[in-house]
């Protein structure tokens, strides 16, 4: 097999089976980004005044091609959350509305739902999700039970964080618009994951990070939002293009198409990023979706066996991250960001980098890897000795 490693700057004597988390952005894509960079720096007001809308759209271009979406219904923000945030405080809600979510969702898209059900005056509640789960119609059938005439809205993962489960969200999107209710899809993993079609899910709002799996720099992320939700879609951030007088583009682009001056060039490499994966294998990106789950089903199904642990999900809900079970944890954790014990010893007892997940709650663990095109299926088997060992 192709040393695909060498493509990325990575510790070569680490295990890095972590990619869902932040993601590795390849040394090529990083050059290119860099370039685009340079190019602001060396002359800032051409680049910026003259050359930034054109940069722009070429990016929403490559990217709705890659989506199959209309690229006038995409923004691009600089991370998930903060298109979760947007989207949020953007759909029309009254108070006394509804807004369900479930378990699972990432705590910093929930800490964003519970501060705006304060904002709008809108109750939240929470729909359990088990964990393992047996099929998708488990999930569905306590999604649509939970709908009240007061549900509005539903926040919910593509590919859920913690347990790295994928759920069919065009069939929960086509659902819930039968009984009255929009949805919010946070798509953080998805794209560079798994393919996208959002024309066909027709959510009120997506969001995904191109920064993790389609391995772009940090940075780059997207908002997609149907065409009746747009004129209520204001960014975060309200500047100069809020009172344009332009009428060649819609009110939602032109005021995302400038939030502040920033670094655009992990945005800008986007184009490059897609084309990219063309050049490293055959089949281009569809061939590395393909290439990664099949490896991440081999994994697991390893670390199932060696564990002893029963399939937590049906292979149909894994793409290239999956969740297994583990012992109970011994420190109870001081925050969002803490680090288990474990985790800290995989890394820097044996150079395995990779998530150890409170879920449901503490002291209850999950072990989550992530399969990109550098990694081996020998890198799991250390993995699974160690944890063999220990746990």
């Amino acid at each position: 097999m192709k040393n695909f490693k060498s493509l990325f700057e990575l510790d070569k004597k680490i295990s890095f089976l972590n990619h869902g988390s932040f993601g590795a952005t390849p040394k090529a894509i990083l050059r290119r980004s860099f370039e685009i960079e340079k190019e602001m720096e060396k002359e800032p007001v051409k680049f910026l005044v003259r050359d930034y809308e054109d940069y722009y759209e070429k990016a929403r271009e490559s990217l709705s091609q890659l989506v199959f979406c209309d690229k006038d219904d995409l923004a691009f923000v600089t991370n998930a959350t903060t298109g979760v945030n947007i989207a949020l405080r953007s759909f029309p809600l009254s108070r006394g509305d509804e807004v369900i979510v479930t378990n699972m969702e990432y705590n910093a898209c929930r800490n964003a739902l519970n501060w705006i059900s304060v904002e709008k005056g809108v109750s939240v509640r929470e729909i359990k999700i088990p964990f393992p789960v047996n099929s998708f119609e488990e999930i569905l059938s306590t999604l649509l039970n939970a709908v009240t005439k007061k549900t509005r809205l539903l926040l919910i993962d593509h590919i859920v964080s913690p347990t790295a489960i994928i759920l069919d969200v065009e069939t929960i999107v086509k659902r819930m618009k039968e009984v009255g209710v929009e949805t919010i899809v946070d798509g953080a993993h998805s794209i560079g994951q798994v393919p996208l079609k959002l024309k066909k899910i027709d959510p009120a709002y997506f969001v995904s990070n191109c920064h993790k799996w389609l391995m772009t720099p940090k940075g780059s992320a997207f908002l997609y939002a149907r065409k009746e939700f747009q004129d209520k879609t204001h960014p975060l951030v309200i500047s100069h293009w809020a009172n344009t007088t332009r009428k060649d583009k819609s009110r939602f682009t032109l005021e995302f198409l400038w939030c502040g001056t920033f670094n655009p060039s992990s945005i800008f490499v986007i184009p490059y990023a897609i084309d990219y994966f063309k050049s490293i294998y055959p089949e281009g990106i569809e061939g590395v979706m393909k290439r990664n789950r099949d490896l991440c089903l081999k994994a697991r199904e390893m670390l199932l066996k060696k564990l002893e642990v029963e399939k937590p999900c049906p292979d149909e809900m894994v793409g290239a991250m999956v969740s297994i079970p583990i012992s109970d944890a011994k420190k109870e954790p001081i925050g969002p960001l803490f680090i288990d014990e474990l985790q800290d010893e995989l890394l820097f007892n044996y150079k395995i980098e990779v998530p150890i997940i409170y879920f449901p709650q503490y002291p209850k663990r999950l072990v989550r890897i992530s399969v990109q095109i550098y990694n081996k299926l020998n890198e799991y088997e250390k993995l699974g000795e160690i944890l063999k060992s220990r746990i």
